[in-house]
C-alpha cells in the first residue's frame, strides 16, 4: 500500500462547507485505508494500491459531485513527492514558513505559460514565484491576504487549477504521513 494525501480546493471556503468526518466517511466508504484528515481544510491522508495518481483525482471529483454536490479538484500525492513539494521549494528556510506555499497544480503548466504569468506579475507585488513539478512555488512575503498573486489570476495564466498550502502545514501533513 502507498501514503497518499489529497489536498482538496476549496473545501470551507467560500460557502463549500463539509464536515471532516463526512469526508473521511466517503473515503471509507470507497474502501480506503487508513484514512484521516489534517485541517478542516480538506487534506485527506488515505492508504491505496500504488497507481497513477490523476485517475484518483479524476474520481475524488466525482465523489464530491456525487456525494456533496461540490465542484472542486483534490491534487493527490504521494509522500515523496509531499516530501518534494517542501524541500524542492527554493523559498523553504528563507521566507516565513506561513507565507511560502506550494501551489499543487492539476496538471504540469507550460514553460511559457508560466514565464507569462512571471510577466504580468511583475508590477503587481513583491511576491518570489517558481516552477516546479505540477506545482507553483511562492513565498507571499507580505501575506497572502494582502497580495494580488490570486489563486484565480493564477488558475487563467496557467490554464489550470490548483490548491495551495503553506511549508508549515505541510510539514504537519509530512510528519504524519
Amino acid at each position: 500500500m502507498t501514503r497518499y494525501c489529497a489536498f482538496f480546493a476549496s473545501i470551507n471556503v467560500g460557502g463549500n462547507r463539509l464536515t471532516m468526518a463526512d469526508l473521511r466517511y466517503a473515503f471509507e466508504r470507497e474502501e480506503f485505508e487508513n484514512v484521516e484528515t489534517v485541517v478542516a481544510s480538506g487534506n485527506v491522508l488515505f492508504d491505496f494500491d500504488e497507481r497513477p495518481t490523476d485517475g484518483l483525482e479524476d474520481l475524488f471529483a466525482h465523489m464530491m459531485r456525487d456525494r456533496f454536490d461540490l465542484e472542486t479538484f483534490a491534487a493527490v500525492r504521494n509522500r515523496d513527492e509531499v516530501r518534494a513539494a517542501v524541500d524542492e521549494n527554493p523559498f523553504t528556510g528563507i521566507g516565513k514558513d506561513h507565507y511560502v506555499h506550494t501551489l499543487f497544480l492539476e496538471r504540469q503548466a507550460e514553460q511559457g505559460a508560466f514565464d507569462k504569468m512571471v510577466a504580468d506579475h511583475a508590477t503587481r507585488g513583491p511576491e518570489k514565484i517558481a516552477l516546479g513539478p505540477r506545482s507553483l512555488y511562492v513565498d507571499y512575503v507580505e501575506g497572502v491576504g494582502s497580495s494580488r498573486l490570486t489563486g484565480a489570476f493564477i488558475e487563467r495564466r496557467l490554464g489550470c487549477r490548483a490548491t495551495a498550502r503553506n511549508v508549515r502545514s505541510l510539514a504537519r501533513i509530512l510528519a504524519k504521513m
